[in-house]
């Protein structure tokens, strides 16, 4: 079973659940695996716990 982890800023749930979507579709054409055998877990990380370069997104 495929597992896929997303990590990203807070996104509206209907652009999560968009993202979800269309990476469970990429998965399942890219190995053939049915689409209920393939998990995605979405960390949202606020942009005060997110950092480029040294600095964080928050202060960007």
């Amino acid at each position: 079973m495929p597992n896929i982890i997303i990590q990203q800023l807070p996104k509206d749930p209907e652009v999560t659940r968009d993202l979800v979507r269309r990476v469970t579709d990429a998965v399942v054409d890219a190995t053939k695996a049915p689409a209920d055998k393939v998990h995605v877990w979405v960390q949202d990380y606020p942009a005060d716990h997110y950092a480029v370069g040294g600095v964080l997104v928050a202060d960007k």
